[in-house]
């Protein structure tokens, strides 16, 4: 157990560069120029492109569509998640105009395309087609789109319903260039607007060459890069490439590549694209068209071979992934390219959202660390958020979150699955204080399932909290539950791979910090006892705001992150605020029964327990602010249960004098006759020393005063 990490010397620095065209090393590179600037979610994705191509960096982008189903809808934002350790440029998320694409259901293209971009932290761009669609329709989804903060656009004429020929609709925009200059002219420069190309022309077209004057006008007209249709030979894209910078087309042209994943699928959409497969595919994939597998590798070592031949011959910045909504195949490919980038460094102790008008956010309450979607959602409608310093804080006009089941905030865990994590039925609260030891000691449950989340924390243990997972699973097995940590820091490099954040050549420093919740009796004991520990402020609070317990000032911060960096100001990215701390509660407090409690029966004992917790038990957040230190958090958990201790004696020798207990608790006996002797009934503060004494003792000897309590019962 590590509690406290203490730096002296200066942090070391990397540099590398991405492989893509020989060996199948990872790449270690250090983060695009734009990582690091914490106003860079105010630069279009045009700009974040010409960066990369200026440095030379290779990206990727990931293409998705928008699931038929709410699940599915939960599965994908879980995919986002997982390729996003992997640093995408941006993704983009496809127009269904038969799923009501611009509506709010959790299936819609600009609800997926939103999720993306503000919950999941991913530089988003959407399609939009104008087939079918009055100018008011396109104005109206354009207008909605850069509400949701999405600034990026694919720009497509989109393809009538199936059987039927193209007509240009009536007040409408009868092709992309329309859709573009429409843009251009409503929206100025408020969106990057990415085009279509089609390096083997496109279908309708009635010839290459004509389908490049098309492509010329819709770049004329305002588009800043092109994204091409699919294509699987390299010399089709390379002589695309030519012909287009031959005709005076100089933005960037990024090639679109499928992974093929099935002999269907591939059948399916050459059928749909009017593609030509080459014979040499199709002679290699006939015999295996049975063997899914089969046809999935050799899928990855041929989007590999093509990408590197595109690497090597200079004509491509980066590569676009026609994803299917898969991603094995994709991920193989970006491992064996060196594409794929997990720097564990952060530009912030939480994830920043993608979305342009948090840009310049540097600070958040601790409290929502865990849960970082539902602080995004209570804040969305926000004008401005703290850069800087949270600032005095009388009112935050947190949102009210009342719908516990909207699709990004839903658990990636299905109920049969929780259910074998948190207990098929709950029958004691030691039952429920197992759930989080277990979570906590990577120990099975009673029933052998291992449990890696909790309804306040979706995810596994962050490395960070394995530097006090000791302390922590200890006392969750005694009722302490805690549900936010962090231990103290004192210098550490901002390249530390575990504490570590910002800018390289920096270090960073934060307050030990415990979240909790406990019962009532514990909360009492714990009162007595703050009183030893000066160097803690605390805030203690019941679910309906009744007992509402702070030695903090009620309006003012307390900075519990920070750190220093060459040629900036202090950042102090977290803090604990009271006021915020209190709309956290309600949330907190509402996740026993809504994300736990709602897995069992109405009626049944194990929802009843929870609810009986919920209302009973107290929340608790402890900042020592003497960081440089080891924690003294350790010591007043242990002094809170001396105290519960000596509560406990002092009401069971009140009822019977005459029995006798070992000479193991002569401390806890003496400090309460030295505080009868004072008369005093109410709270006796010892010291620190004594209390931490007593509590090593009672460890010792504990089994005895179980034993004389069940003999005097």
């Amino acid at each position: 157990m590590k509690p406290k990490i203490d730096y002296n010397s200066d942090g070391g620095m990397c540099s590398s560069s991405a492989s893509v065209s020989g060996e199948d090393t990872p790449n270690e590179r250090c983060q695009s120029p734009t990582d690091f600037d914490y106003t860079s979610g105010n630069k279009s994705l045009a700009e974040k492109i010409r960066l990369r191509i200026e440095s030379g960096e290779k990206f990727f982008s990931l293409e998705f569509f928008p699931p038929r189903t709410k699940e599915g809808a939960v599965n994908l934002l879980a995919r986002f998640e997982r390729l996003r350790l992997a640093c995408p440029l941006f993704c983009d998320v496809t127009w269904h105009p038969a799923g009501n694409p611009g509506g709010d259901t959790e299936t819609s293209s600009m609800t997926i395309a939103s999720a993306a971009l503000n919950y999941c932290g991913l530089e988003t761009m959407l399609h939009l087609t104008c087939c079918n669609l009055s100018r008011e329709d396109v104005t109206k989804h354009l207008n909605r789109a850069r509400e949701m903060g999405v600034r990026s656009i694919l720009a497509l004429r989109g393809d009538p319903p199936i059987g039927q020929d193209w007509q240009p609709p009536e007040n409408g925009l009868p092709y992309a260039v329309d859709l573009v200059r429409l843009i251009r002219d409503l929206f100025g420069d408020d969106f990057t607007i990415c085009v279509a190309g089609y390096p083997t022309g496109h279908p309708d077209a009635s010839s290459y060459e004509d389908d490049l004057l098309h492509l010329k006008e819709k770049v004329d007209a305002g588009a800043d890069f092109i994204i091409t249709q699919l294509f699987f030979r390299a010399e089709t894209f390379i002589k695309f490439v030519r012909d287009c910078r031959a005709l005076g087309i100089e933005v960037p042209i990024i090639p679109g590549v499928m992974p093929i994943q099935s002999y269907d699928s591939l059948r399916q959409i050459a059928k749909l694209s009017k593609l030509e497969v080459p014979q040499e595919i199709t002679d290699i994939l006939a015999p295996i068209k049975d063997n899914d597998e089969a046809i999935r590798n050799y899928g990855v070592q041929q989007a590999v071979t093509l990408i590197r031949e595109l690497f090597n011959a200079g004509v491509a910045p980066g590569i676009h992934f026609y994803t299917l909504n898969r991603e094995v195949a994709t991920t193989a490919i970006l491992k064996q390219l060196g594409l794929w980038i997990t720097d564990p460094r952060r530009p912030l102790p939480w994830r920043r959202a993608a979305n342009a008008k948090r840009s310049t956010e540097t600070v958040r309450p601790i409290f929502w660390s865990s849960r970082p979607k539902a602080y995004i959602y209570r804040t969305r409608h926000w004008d401005e958020f703290p850069n800087g310093r949270w600032g005095k804080s009388d009112s935050p006009a947190f949102g009210e979150l009342k719908d516990y089941y909207l699709f990004y905030l839903k658990s990636k865990s299905s109920k049969d699955d929780l259910l074998r994590m948190w207990g098929e039925e709950l029958c004691s609260e030691q039952d429920v204080w197992d759930v989080f030891h277990c979570y906590l000691s990577g120990q099975p449950n009673k029933s052998g399932c291992k449990i890696t989340k909790i309804a306040w924390n979706d995810e596994e243990l962050s490395s960070e909290t394995s530097l006090l997972q000791e302390k922590l699973s200890e006392f969750n097995k005694k009722g302490v539950l805690t549900i936010n940590s962090q231990p103290n820091v004192n210098g550490a490099p901002s390249e530390d791979p575990v504490v570590g954040w910002g800018p390289r050549g920096g270090y960073v420093y934060q307050k030990a910090y415990l979240e909790f919740f406990t019962c009532q009796a514990n909360v009492q004991a714990l009162l007595k006892v703050l009183p030893s520990f000066p160097r803690v402020n605390f805030h203690i609070i019941n679910s309906s705001g009744t007992a509402d317990y702070t030695n903090c000032h009620r309006h003012r911060p307390v900075a519990v992150t920070w750190g220093v960096f060459p040629g900036r100001e202090v950042l102090q990215p977290t803090v604990v605020d009271p006021v915020s701390f209190k709309v956290w509660k309600d949330e907190a407090f509402a996740l026993w029964r809504e994300q736990w409690g709602k897995l069992y029966p109405e009626g049944s004992p194990s929802r009843d327990l929870l609810t009986r917790i919920s209302e009973t038990y107290y929340l608790v957040n402890l900042v020592d602010n003497d960081f440089p230190r080891e924690s003294c958090l350790w010591d007043l958990l242990n002094a809170m249960f001396a105290q519960r201790q000596l509560d406990n004696m002092s009401d069971f020798i009140q009822q019977d004098s005459d029995v006798h207990l070992s000479d193991g608790f002569d401390d806890l006996l003496n400090m309460m006759k030295r505080q009868n002797s004072r008369g005093d009934t109410s709270y006796t503060h010892y010291t620190m020393e004594e209390l931490v004494e007593a509590a090593h003792r009672q460890e010792v000897h504990s089994d005895e005063i179980v034993a004389a309590n069940e003999g005097h019962q």
